[in-house]
């Protein structure tokens, strides 16, 4: 019946005035998609989803959004309870929601930054959005992380954390010896960075940890995953083209950069670094101001 309404309406919408179409589009939305709106939830989340929330963006339960900022929470809330695609509906009050919703579908910046909130295995390779006149949203998440990817990767981390982290030792410690297998045990991927030459997995984290070569995204995400298993709570932090951890500890947000504490070296010998191991903005801005140069209105527990 709802189709034949809605095929209806939309032949009718041929032989009237635009003012007329757009009455008729409140109409239908007041009258035959309140029950849908009204029906959408989260649903089942999956073992990765952070129930915690950011000042960026938080989970929700509401997906009716009355303004950007319930759009931004609808899309980080789907990727971080693991989807693979979602659906919302715009409300008919809400007369700019589609137009924010293009605004954001179309903003990659803003996207990647969402996809910095969420754990690793839920995180996204590609997001793509559709929707209709009607108020309907279709989101598709494409993961960056097959299933067999995701299995490997949590027995090598396994193995890891039986042969470095010792319940004896204190958090700190127990993160700067995560922080130091990566690095020996892994190497920066230049062929990639700088000849665009793909051998690896590098851009997450099994290359780093399978592989043994990383980009800054492969860096990071391998140590994020050690995080999550310590429940330290954490995200990734960007700037234009670097990426790194940040981490609360100890009551306050720190930053952490396996990636710099790794330096390419001219004769290609290995280096360990903790020059930005749990270091503040402060001394973040004192060591590098070029690529860890972040958005403040993003990255707000730095302010």
């Amino acid at each position: 019946m709802k189709k034949f309404i809605s095929l209806g309406i939309l032949m009718l919408l041929l032989g009237i005035t635009i003012s007329q179409k757009e009455e008729l589009i409140k109409i239908y939305n007041k009258v035959f998609l309140k029950n849908d709106i009204e029906k959408v939830t989260i649903g089942e989340v999956n073992e990765y989803y952070r129930d915690y929330d950011f000042l960026f963006v938080q989970n929700t339960r509401d997906f009716s959004p009355k303004s950007r900022q319930d759009i931004l929470n609808i899309y980080y809330t789907a990727i971080n309870a693991g989807k693979d695609e979602f659906t919302f509906y715009c409300p008919s009050d809400y007369s700019e929601c589609l137009s924010e919703v293009n605004s954001i579908a179309n903003d990659q910046t803003i996207l990647s930054h969402i996809n910095n909130y969420v754990h690793p295995f839920n995180g996204f390779k590609n997001v793509e959005t559709e929707y209709d006149s009607l108020g309907r949203v279709k989101i598709h998440i494409q993961k960056s992380y097959s299933d067999s990817d995701i299995a490997e990767v949590k027995k090598k981390v396994l193995t890891i954390e039986n042969e470095v982290v010792n319940i004896s030792l204190g958090l700190e410690d127990n993160i700067k010896n995560i922080h130091d297998y990566i690095i020996n045990n892994s190497k920066y991927d230049s062929d990639r960075s700088d000849r665009n030459i793909v051998n690896y997995k590098s851009d997450i984290a099994y290359g780093t940890l399978i592989q043994g070569y990383g980009l800054c995204g492969g860096y990071t995400d391998a140590m994020e995953l050690f995080l999550e298993d310590m429940n330290v709570k954490n995200y990734k932090i960007s700037s234009e083209n670097h990426v790194w951890n940040a981490i609360y500890i100890n009551g306050e947000w720190r930053h952490l950069d396996l990636t710099w504490d790794d330096p390419v070296t001219s004769d290609g010998s290995d280096v360990l670094e903790d020059d930005f191991f749990l270091i503040t903005t402060e001394e973040l801005k004192k060591i590098e101001t070029g690529q860890h140069s972040f958005d403040l209105n993003i990255y707000k527990e730095f302010n």
